[in-house]
């Protein structure tokens, strides 16, 4: 099966994120000016953009073409106190741990008319409140594992259960991490066993994140704004290394309402002109490629007469599990993987181009597939059941 792909869109009420959900999935969820408007979780999914997929839509002249696909959920806002139930936040944050990555957006513009639940703009703060509340979920989790699996190992003895103690172990070194060093368990060094101790507790602050800013159309324009200086700096100090896009729910929203290209294209050109800026473009291409990214997905090409599709694996997969993507028998009875890259087949313009210049390579179980690669892949037949 793909492996899960799914981005929750976290904040506190009223930062733009149904408006930003509506404008990236071209969907419908509520957006209105009061706290907890959403309620349950809306989900949508939203095309992963990729040229590639056109070009070889056309070079092999197939029927159809199946992009990859980034699944994106509107998760109602968490407000301080979450974490003990404040503001229906046991649900919420219920919701926000079964998702792989979180798109953390932050409202950096002034409007009277749009209530916010801490009664000024401050998106540094705000940030700040989101993060403590998912990291206190987090600690409160830790904090009964690691009180009952402490108490379980202390009856056992020394000579008691060996797995047990390894787990607990595990367990305690990540409770220490988290609980007592106020870190993102994401951002801690573990080896194989504590990261499968990680993801059988979901533990949220594990979890990729994606930090969005919410501007006014005048300042995305500009691209200035007071704030973004400061909220680079709060990512930069405490989680290196992660990214933060600025980008307009005002802007977003009104190019969606245009039904052609010319009249984005005009939106565009006016507000340019309008700020006296060269050009303003959409930002949610690169929103929607930074979450595919962050939750570490890819994709291989499929290409035929009937179909061009992307199948989504995660980074690092190897040839077999790639294979049962597709079809698990495919996986079980793995031969061989038959792999040419993008570039060659664009550059050399056929299969048989590209096989006559000894660059269609046949491949075995322990190839890593790589981001782009064209595979046909080998199989033996199925077992019958008797």
């Amino acid at each position: 099966m793909p492996p899960k792909k799914a981005v929750g869109i976290v904040g506190l009420p009223n930062v733009g994120k149904s408006s930003f959900f509506n404008a990236l999935c071209g969907a419908s969820a509520p957006s209105e000016n009061f706290p907890f408007c959403t309620i349950d979780p809306e989900e949508a999914r939203v095309e992963v953009p990729d040229d590639r997929i056109d070009v070889l839509y056309k070079m092999y002249q197939s029927s159809k073409k199946v992009p990859a696909y980034l699944t994106c959920i509107d998760i109602a806002g968490l407000v301080k106190g979450a974490h003990e139930g404040q503001g229906l936040g046991n649900a919420f944050l219920s919701h926000i741990r079964a998702v792989d990555g979180i798109f953390h957006l932050t409202r950096a513009f002034e409007d009277a008319d749009v209530i916010h639940v801490e009664g000024n703009v401050d998106p540094v703060r705000d940030l700040q409140i989101i993060h403590e509340e998912l990291r206190l979920k987090d600690c409160e989790l830790l904090t009964k594992q690691y009180e009952s699996k402490g108490k379980e190992v202390s009856r056992l003895g020394i000579n008691g259960d060996k797995a047990k103690k390894e787990e607990f172990e595990c367990i305690k070194k990540i409770y220490q991490w988290v609980v007592e060093q106020k870190k993102d368990a994401r951002e801690g060094d573990w080896n194989s066993k504590e990261i499968e101790v990680i993801n059988s507790f979901q533990l949220i602050t594990a979890k990729p994140v994606v930090y969005l800013c919410n501007l006014s159309e005048r300042d995305f324009a500009r691209k200035k704004n007071k704030w973004l200086a400061k909220i680079k700096a709060w990512i930069d100090e405490n989680h290196p290394g992660d990214v933060l896009i600025p980008y307009s729910g005002t802007f977003e929203n009104a190019l969606s309402q245009f039904e052609t290209e010319q009249e984005k294209k005009e939106y565009c050109e006016k507000l340019a002109a309008a700020n006296e800026v060269p050009a303003v473009s959409s930002i949610l291409h690169k929103i929607i490629l930074t979450g595919y990214s962050a939750l570490r997905l890819m994709y291989f090409f499929t290409c035929g007469p009937m179909e061009v599709r992307c199948w989504t694996i995660r980074q690092g997969t190897k040839a077999p599990q790639a294979a049962g993507v597709i079809h698990t028998d495919f996986e079980n009875n793995f031969i061989m993987a038959e792999i040419m890259k993008y570039t060659d087949l664009v550059e050399l313009g056929s299969e048989a181009a590209v096989k006559a210049a000894g660059k269609y390579h046949m491949k075995g179980r322990d190839t890593i597939i790589l981001d782009g690669d064209i595979i046909h892949f080998k199989a033996g037949q199925a077992a019958k059941k008797k």
